[in-house]
């Protein structure tokens, strides 16, 4: 069988939570599909190391700029059809792809909830792409029960045609114990003492400026700490970087912008807690990401995240500033919380690998190939 990928995602230098998904998914696809044949459209050159050098792998760039999905893969797809096409991050090609089957990952319908929270063309395309993809597609992976709940409300598929697969988290997102490699992380990144950590990119969805209303009350007994925010800037920026410049919490608020995944590890490692107060998640990756590391997490109780953290973190209405607060305040202020947390999250991680997100992906393919 000859698997087709689109792999336009995984080349990215800055992996977030999709990109991420696509890198790691399809090296594991690779390691474990043997009996099988890859080929992995590309849109520009990959590194060499990006993926094994096999002789059942084939590598397709297709160098296009514009409306690369769909004036580029489209029609590579449709001359010389794969036996099933995965798309793991992205939209499948419009209008169609002749007769190979499809397969494609939905990550989140947060633009339906929260339709304020995206900018208008982005949302609008976002909600074209996902009818479109699911629509064509003979399968449709939901990376959570609450995203396959909102395919079927919102798009009106079959609920048959759904497979819910979580995601993993990478192997090397390990405690780091080692002080003068967390102490190197802190004066690069400009942290002086102890910290609340939260990543993601900085956008309305992810309910930052809750945050930092709740870390300006935090402060109020414990002056002392910092509040990290790591991630690439988004849309609606402007006023979120008043709000850290305000009286109450300036320059406690860090904004180291984006972090490399080597640095990963030690940044989680070294915060006293993580926070992450989002309305909406498909898959909470740092959440997850924190817990492996050994750090105790408050999350939102809204979308996907319930359903991956169980009864390995604090929960909280994301639009309720004191119940943040009280959160927060209880992993700073009870050692014996923080080390039920921290024992909980090292437990449930265990149920996230990309070995098994692969293995389940793969009987998908064959799946929907039909052989």
């Amino acid at each position: 069988m000859l698997i087709g990928i689109d792999a336009s995602r995984a080349t990215l230098a800055q992996r977030t939570g999709t990109e991420g998904y696509s890198y790691h998914l399809i090296r594991w696809l690779l390691e474990l599909g043997n009996e099988y044949r890859f080929r992995l459209y590309f849109r520009d050159v990959p590194s060499p190391d990006l993926f094994p050098d096999h002789d059942k792998i084939e590598p397709v760039v297709i160098e296009r700029t514009r409306l690369w999905t769909h004036l580029g893969l489209g029609p590579a797809v449709r001359q010389n059809p794969p036996d099933v096409l995965f798309v793991p991050s992205h939209v499948v090609p419009w209008p169609t792809i002749g007769q190979t089957p499809a397969v494609f990952t939905a990550h989140d319908l947060g633009y339906k909830h929260y339709p304020d929270k995206h900018p208008f063309l982005h949302r609008l395309y976002l909600a074209w792409s996902t009818r479109h993809s699911v629509g064509i597609s003979s399968r449709v992976i939901a990376v959570s029960h609450a995203t396959a709940h909102d395919l079927v409300a919102f798009t009106g598929i079959n609920r048959e045609k759904i497979r819910v697969v979580y995601s993993g988290i990478d192997d090397n997102l390990l405690p780091v114990r080692d002080s003068s490699r967390l102490t190197e992380l802190r004066e690069r990144l400009g942290i002086k003492g102890d910290y609340i950590l939260h990543v993601g990119s900085i956008q309305p969805r992810k309910n930052l400026k809750r945050l930092v209303d709740a870390f300006s009350l935090v402060r109020q007994t414990h002056p002392e700490l910092s509040l990290v925010l790591a991630g690439r800037s988004g849309w609606e920026k402007e006023s979120f970087f008043e709000r850290c410049n305000r009286d109450d919490v300036a320059g406690h608020v860090i904004l180291p912008g984006y972090i490399a995944d080597e640095d990963l590890p030690a940044l989680y490692s070294g915060a006293l807690l993580y926070v992450f107060p989002s309305l909406y998640e498909g898959f909470g990756f740092p959440a997850l990401e924190s817990m492996a590391c050994g750090t105790p997490v408050v999350c939102a109780n809204t979308s996907s995240l319930p359903e991956l953290v169980g009864d390995a973190a604090l929960t909280f209405a994301p639009t309720d500033v004191e119940a943040l607060v009280e959160a927060i305040l209880r992993i700073l202020n009870e050692e014996s919380l923080r080390e039920k947390l921290i024992a909980r999250g090292f437990e449930r991680v265990k149920q996230f690998s990309w070995e098994t997100t692969a293995r389940a992906t793969l009987d998908i393919l064959v799946e929907a190939a039909g052989l």
